[in-house]
């Protein structure tokens, strides 16, 4: 059987060397956000990245310095890791 994963860490990987890890609770809801926020509009306008453990705070970073993102599936609950 299976496992299914409780949420899935994003790591983006900012121009400069810079990386930050957000959270999306299902892969469907990052694949969402993907496609509606990051690839839609012009490269240099500012973006909401929602930060999922700080309710009600974004991130906002321009899509042009995204560089590389990784997708990593958490299948412990959400007090088994810290972020």
């Amino acid at each position: 059987m299976a496992r299914t994963p409780s949420r899935y860490a994003i790591h983006l990987m900012l121009a400069g060397g810079h990386t930050q890890v957000v959270h999306f609770p299902s892969l469907d809801a990052f694949q969402q956000w993907y496609g509606t926020v990051l690839n839609a509009g012009p490269a240099d306008a500012f973006i909401n990245v929602p930060i999922t453990e700080l309710p009600g705070e974004y991130l906002v970073v321009r899509p042009s310095a995204v560089q590389g993102i990784r997708v990593e599936p958490i299948y412990g609950a959400l007090d088994d890791d810290e972020y």
